[in-house]
């Protein structure tokens, strides 16, 4: 038998076209007039559960030379302050600034002058996608490369694996080209030989 070790692609570059937008299109679409300088915004902050996608907009925002600052919930005194100095910084020298953090501004015991900064621009929750949604877009990406898919394969990803969207495609793309390089059909045995030679 073939050794079935697989030489998974790393997690693909997060980009809009690999965000899978979901309940969150005012926010994709917010931040990339600001992105596209059509929105005269320097500032926005999004909340919402962990996995919800609120880093891979910050990733795509870093990659336009946004400053970044994530989970703002966690910050100490001494951390506000200097959030709070960064805000101004920003402001004075007109550069873009995203943070992130688990709660809506309200929610937060922040400091008066932060919770001031962080209303300066525009605030999003960020909605992660339900569990329906996500199989939706994974049957999307493996029709589109032609993958014979059945659903208990998405059943088993989503239960077992990092249930991530640029993960999850990155599992089904190293499993189609491991499928058509040895000719196997994907099947959810075969999955699961993968998963173990791996330690996936």
């Amino acid at each position: 038998m073939k050794q079935m070790l697989l030489a998974l692609s790393p997690t693909p570059k997060q980009s809009f076209e690999n965000f899978v937008v979901g309940q969150n299109i005012e926010a994709v679409h917010t931040l990339k007039q600001i992105i596209s300088n059509e929105l005269p915004i320097q500032f926005i902050y999004l909340w919402g559960n962990e996995g919800s996608g609120k880093s891979h907009l910050a990733h795509i925002a870093s990659d336009h030379g946004f400053i970044i600052h994530d989970d703002v919930h966690l910050l100490d005194e001494p951390g506000q302050i200097e959030l709070f100095n960064t805000y101004n910084r920003c402001k004075d020298s007109k550069q873009n600034m995203l943070v992130t953090g688990l709660y809506s501004p309200l929610q937060m015991k922040l400091r008066d002058d932060l919770a001031t900064r962080l209303a300066w621009g525009v605030t999003y929750e960020v909605i992660g996608l339900s569990d329906e949604e996500k199989k939706l877009a994974l049957l999307k990406h493996a029709e589109e490369r032609g993958m014979k898919l059945n659903m208990d394969i998405i059943d088993y990803c989503l239960k077992y694996l990092k249930r991530d969207m640029p993960n999850l495609f990155s599992i089904l793309e190293a499993l189609d080209k491991w499928s058509l390089t040895y000719k196997r059909p994907i099947t959810l045995p075969l999955l699961k030989e993968i998963i173990e030679a791996n330690k996936i």
